[in-house]
């Protein structure tokens, strides 16, 4: 048997259950992994309450969880490259991840660094490739300005550090608590509210080049407003207004590949790009982790672990 986070209805995270399932078999092309941690992120929220049921419907009992990364217990049929006790990081479309083993596409799988820690590697699928994807998407070229909305969190965090390291100043808009943070990854803050075009054009008197949208809530819009072509703006989150303006909104589907996926679990490993944990939380106090991430203003990834005891308090940086 093995453990899985499910839920048979919509609704609040305190549908969640923790149950016990038979242990599954891969079929071809698939391998069975025994999950070590598993990311849990603010899409999966939308889903779980029904926000989203026109655009990813759930079949009840719903498993929940994409990101994951453990090690290989059985290869299936037909594939080639994973052997048992390979250590993997990877991506369950399938919303399956949030369990003891899980069953994923080969092609979704790659190999983790040694230097890579479990809980990161756990986390990183979503955000990393998203991340990977906004930036691309946008061009990012040396001595350019780039603004990056919600800089502070996972997705805008780790595309304004990509955006830096392909030699661009970045503008990171956040709260004014997050300014010491995005300092510290090289990023210029700006806060939110009231006055930011004024304090953007200030920043940036001949102009931003690129702008990417992480958070929704009109920056599309004001990208427009400060002068951004809209082929070099790219919004993770707000469709609609991409639609009116013609903007770009490649994420996760345009950049989920092994190899995009092994190139951020490298960097994030060798600290080339930082990627901050807020609390590490057991399986079974799955309800309190996405009550926490519900709450908004968490500054870095929230994980489950398979590893720790069901009474053990969440762990904090």
């Amino acid at each position: 048997m093995s453990r899985r986070v499910q839920f048979d209805h919509y609704g609040p995270a305190s549908v969640l259950r923790v149950v016990d399932v038979p242990r599954l078999t891969p079929g071809h092309g698939q391998v069975l992994v025994r999950v070590a941690a598993a990311g849990i992120n603010p899409g999966e929220i939308a889903i779980r309450n029904g926000a989203m049921e026109q655009m990813f419907p759930a079949t009840f009992p719903s498993g929940q969880g994409s990101d994951f990364a453990g090690r290989v217990v059985e290869a299936g049929p037909g594939v080639t490259g994973f052997a048992p006790g390979d250590e993997v990081l990877g991506w369950s479309d399938t919303r399956s991840a949030q369990a003891d083993y899980v069953v994923s596409d080969r092609q979704h799988l790659t190999a983790k660094p040694p230097a890579l820690d479990w809980i990161r590697a756990g986390a990183l699928w979503a955000i990393g490739v998203t991340s990977f994807s906004a930036v691309r998407a946008v061009a990012v070229q040396p001595g350019e300005v780039v603004a990056v909305s919600a800089a502070a969190g996972g997705v805008g965090g780790l595309a304004a550090q990509l955006a830096r390291r392909a030699g661009a100043r970045v503008l990171g808009i956040a709260s004014a608590a997050s300014a010491g943070r995005l300092r510290a990854i090289g990023v210029e803050p700006v806060a939110y509210g009231g006055g930011l075009t004024d304090r953007l054009r200030s920043l940036a008197p001949d102009g931003i080049d690129a702008f990417i949208d992480t958070h929704g809530d009109g920056y599309v819009d004001l990208a427009v407003t400060l002068g951004v072509t809209p082929d070099r703006i790219n919004t993770i989150i707000d469709f609609a207004a991409a639609q009116r303006q013609g903007t770009k909104t490649d994420a996760s589907p345009q950049a989920s590949t092994p190899d995009i996926l092994a190139t951020m679990a490298e960097h994030v490993a060798w600290g080339r790009l930082t990627m901050p944990i807020a609390a590490i939380y057991p399986l079974e106090q799955v309800q309190g982790a996405y009550t926490e991430l519900a709450g908004g203003h968490v500054y870095g990834k929230i994980v489950l672990s398979t590893e720790m005891t069901a009474d053990t308090p969440p762990l904090r940086s």
